[in-house]
């Protein structure tokens, strides 16, 4: 290493000078990340509360309620410190730490969206045989191995990039410790680790897309047979949430990730960043609760048994 100093913490840059507008950049998504904590908590307490959602659909959708309350709370608060400080110092450890955690949940997240298709295709296509397809064995099998899956397969990618040389420069362009402005800074080739990534992503997002497009294929094919509108949009409004949360995510990971690094403006990949990291969680469970009539319905009764235990 000769005279070279080895980094012992990063610095996140975020989104430099905001020129005055940090305490309404700060707000802004501050009040986004309540939102998201608020809106996932509120899924999580009335399918765990209302007995009529005790089904597959609601038990993968309070997985991922819960798997969105970690996803996003391992880049916002962080963010939002970088964005009244205009820089924020995070220890080697620490960018370890956020960079695993943030990966595992992607892929865990990939997972799960999978699963959840998967069982909209079975209770749309194979209606008679759901009950026993769909068994609580299988949702927690089908659950469970997204998220033994999302923790394993960071590993290796983790281990390999936080394995390089970094040395002098300890500035990250960026609001979180993400994979391209982290190897940016290292002193050793990285295209060992960018070779071993690139494979690794392909899978995990490739592998669950193309299951979920699959599922998707058939679910249309299935409803298009039904012969009555009213059969076709009551079909379509089982999985319609589920779509838009996929092609959001999907969308917007897509967008940051299969673009080649060099080729990427640092502003405009803070931009998509942004999208997927902090509007996407708070978008989906708006989705899920405004398009779903039995979620509604289910949100009111409970807040009002909290109005009559208040008034008692």
């Amino acid at each position: 290493m000769g005279n070279r100093t080895m980094v012992k913490e990063f610095l996140l840059l975020g989104f430099g000078s905001l020129h005055g507008l940090q305490f309404f950049v700060f707000a802004t998504f501050l009040v986004i990340y309540v939102m998201t904590l608020l809106g996932n908590i509120l899924i999580l307490t009335v399918t765990s509360s209302d007995r009529s959602l005790q089904t597959p659909m609601y038990f993968f959708l309070s997985n991922f309620s819960f798997l969105e309350i970690w996803y996003t709370t391992s880049i916002a608060p962080k963010m939002l410190k970088t964005i009244l400080s205009g820089q924020e110092a995070i220890s080697f450890a620490g960018c370890v730490a956020q960079f695993y955690f943030f990966g595992s949940m992607a892929v865990a997240e990939c997972f799960l969206l999978a699963a959840m298709s998967y069982d909209r295709y079975l209770a749309i296509c194979s209606p008679l045989q759901y009950p026993s397809l769909m068994s609580l064995h299988t949702c927690i099998l089908l659950a469970g191995g997204s998220w033994l899956g999302g923790f394993i397969t960071p590993v290796v990618t983790v281990t390999m990039t936080f394995q390089l040389q970094f040395c002098a420069s300890n500035e990250i362009d960026h609001f979180f410790c993400d994979l391209a402005p982290v190897l940016k800074l290292a002193c050793s080739d990285p295209e060992e680790v960018e070779k071993a990534t690139f494979l690794m992503a392909s899978f995990v997002t490739m592998v669950p897309f193309l299951l979920t497009v699959a599922s998707y294929i058939n679910i249309v094919i299935a409803v298009l047979r039904i012969p009555s509108a009213a059969g076709k949009q009551k079909a379509f409004s089982t999985c319609s949430s589920h779509l838009i949360v996929v092609t959001l995510y999907y969308g917007t990971l897509g967008t940051v990730y299969a673009v080649p690094t060099a080729t990427q403006a640092t502003a405009l990949n803070k931009v998509f960043s942004l999208l997927y990291t902090v509007v996407t969680p708070m978008v989906n469970p708006i989705v899920y609760s405004l398009r779903n009539k039995d979620v509604k319905r289910a949100a009111q009764r409970l807040l009002g048994e909290w109005k009559r235990a208040v008034k008692t």
